[in-house]
């Protein structure tokens, strides 16, 4: 059964027609996830740590400490975008749920970032790093995959999405009308194509 990540699916849902096709495409000749290749593993990893670890907001500059010349505008846009939605908040860390929503011969690893207490409600935080507009529809698709796999097991938390390089967190009012059957909809279809690319 392959697996897509929850990035797959948002880049499947922006497109449409040939471009579609191409990304099913490069999803299924992608060659196996390898951590050096991971552009922004650095900075996830990075944030994480600090918030697991307690420490404070000025310890986000050690991320970008030794970075190859070419990460450095986009590590440093991310890092600043990151800095300013903290602010004055304190953060209480808890690890966040991880789980799999599998439909059509496919799963969809949901593997939000963070678990953040702020302000006493307990978040559930999938970050968003890339440069390209972070449109409603990726956010409604992102939070309803979330409210989907996490809901009921969680009810208690808030799920968001954080757009990092404009310090926006987008927090979920609910699943899109009918998500649940535009997901499973959009799984046949790459279920079908699958074969034929």
């Amino acid at each position: 059964m392959p697996i897509l990540s929850l990035t797959d699916i948002v880049d499947l849902f922006s497109k449409a027609g040939t471009p579609k096709v191409t990304k099913v495409k490069e999803i299924k000749h992608r060659a196996p996830y390898q951590p050096a290749t991971d552009y922004y593993r650095r900075f996830r990893e990075g944030v994480i740590t600090i918030h697991e670890e307690n420490k404070p907001k000025d310890a986000l500059s050690d991320i970008l400490n030794f970075l190859p010349s070419h990460k450095e505008e986009n590590y440093s846009e991310v890092v600043e975008g990151y800095r300013k939605w903290w602010g004055r908040k304190n953060f209480e860390w808890f690890e966040p749920p991880r789980s799999v929503y599998s439909f059509a011969n496919f799963s969809i690893s949901v593997n939000p970032e963070l678990g953040l207490v702020i302000d006493g409600q307990s978040y559930v935080i999938k970050l968003y790093i890339k440069a390209e507009s972070l449109a409603k529809v990726r956010v409604d698709l992102i939070t309803s995959m979330m409210e989907l796999v996490f809901s009921n097991v969680h009810p208690d938390f808030k799920l968001a999405v954080l757009d990092v390089r404009n310090s926006k967190l987008f927090v979920s009012n609910g699943p899109l009308r009918d998500a649940e059957g535009v997901i499973n909809a959009e799984l046949s279809y790459v279920e079908a194509l699958w074969p034929y690319v």
